[in-house]
């Protein structure tokens, strides 16, 4: 937290003198907080998060940069690759794929290219922790998905979607697409992509907005490790408690892209009303195709 502070201080262009006298704190204390020597506790942190709003400062922005500044000056042994992980709780014991099994691409332990999507998701959660993580996919099984409308099938399979048409091919195929994989990549569904999502399994839009939607937005890779072999190619580069101040800003930053969502799952369903399939009819397809 403490190049955080120190970003936010100089963003402004105030001195530490100068912070210390806005905040009501002695120069001293400003001093530790930036050494790392005392964290602000709550109180002191809602007085910064008040003072970042008084002078504008984008406090998201600072704290991805932050992040991105903490990954850069980690030294990686050849072909690691530094990937961002969020928990709940923190990891206890060894990395292992055990998320919930409805996730866009099974059971596994996700990791993100970029840092926003993992951070939005725990920032709810007071004992969550952030990690750095790093992987070498060279030794692994994997599988990188286009986006397509494979894409949007796999994660259709995973949450339950395609449970009506077991035993065609269709459902085969998908139920199949990652088996013995180590590693799944793919774009992630981020709260933006979630109404979209919805939109399509629900028969608003069809599968050619969603993937024109896909790739409008611009998302980052989610790297999922399915199996054990995978996951002890993870290696722990650092974690990160989150403070009060970061969580705030997080949990609003989560609701915005929320409404962005609904907004931007709206707009997708008025440029592309009847373009490409719905999901019933891929579903009722694979059922015809087996007759």
């Amino acid at each position: 937290m403490k190049e955080l502070l120190k970003m936010i201080r100089e963003s402004v262009g105030f001195s530490q003198i100068q912070m210390s006298k806005e905040l009501n704190v002695s120069f001293a204390t400003i001093n530790r907080w930036e050494n790392g020597h005392a964290i602000p506790n709550k109180l002191a942190q809602e007085k910064i998060y008040e003072f970042s709003n008084n002078h504008s400062v984008n406090l998201y922005d600072l704290i991805i940069k932050n992040i991105i500044n903490i990954s850069s000056n980690i030294n990686l042994d050849d072909n690691r690759m530094i990937l961002y992980h969020g928990s709940k709780s923190g990891i206890k014991g060894k990395i292992s794929p055990i998320s919930r099994d409805k996730c866009d691409f099974g059971k596994g332990f996700y990791m993100g290219t970029l840092p926003e999507q993992p951070l939005t998701l725990i920032c709810d959660f007071e004992e969550s922790r952030f990690y750095i993580v790093s992987i070498d996919k060279r030794n692994l099984n994997s599988i990188e998905i286009a986006t397509n409308i494979d894409w949007a099938m796999i994660i259709a399979y995973n949450r339950g979607r395609m449970n009506n048409i077991q035993n065609t091919k269709l459902y085969e195929k998908y139920e199949n697409y990652l088996k013995n994989k180590d590693l799944a990549i793919g774009y992630i569904a981020d709260d933006r992509m979630f109404n979209v999502i919805d939109n399509f399994f629900e028969g608003y839009i069809t599968d050619l907005a969603l993937i024109n939607s896909l790739s409008a937005l611009e998302l980052g890779k989610q790297y999922v490790m399915l199996t054990q072999r995978g996951c002890d190619n993870i290696k722990i580069e650092k974690e990160i408690e989150l403070s009060w101040l970061e969580r705030k800003c997080l949990k609003e930053i989560s609701a915005e892209n929320r409404n962005k969502g609904v907004n931007f799952a709206n707009e997708i369903c008025k440029n592309y009303r009847r373009e490409g399939r719905f999901f019933d009819e891929i579903l009722n397809d694979a059922i015809k195709g087996e007759k």
